[in-house]
């Protein structure tokens, strides 16, 4: 049996918690950012949380995780 693949897209997106939670980067902040206001801004920094019904199929993608 051949070993089961890392997709190279999911490993640079996200990160397995211990928890098992799966942890990604904010999305809507890599441009057209003039028209958003500063508070929407601020509160897109940093990491947030898959959703749960898709944390199934990112674990997918991540066998080794």
């Amino acid at each position: 049996m051949p070993k089961m693949k890392t997709k190279s897209s999911a490993k640079k997106r996200f990160r397995v918690r211990p928890g098992g939670t799966v942890k990604c980067a904010q999305a809507f902040k890599r441009h057209i950012l003039t028209k958003k206001t500063t508070k929407v801004k601020r509160q897109l920094r940093g990491m947030t949380n898959v959703n749960a019904s898709d944390v199934s199929s990112v674990l997918r993608m991540m066998p080794s995780a």
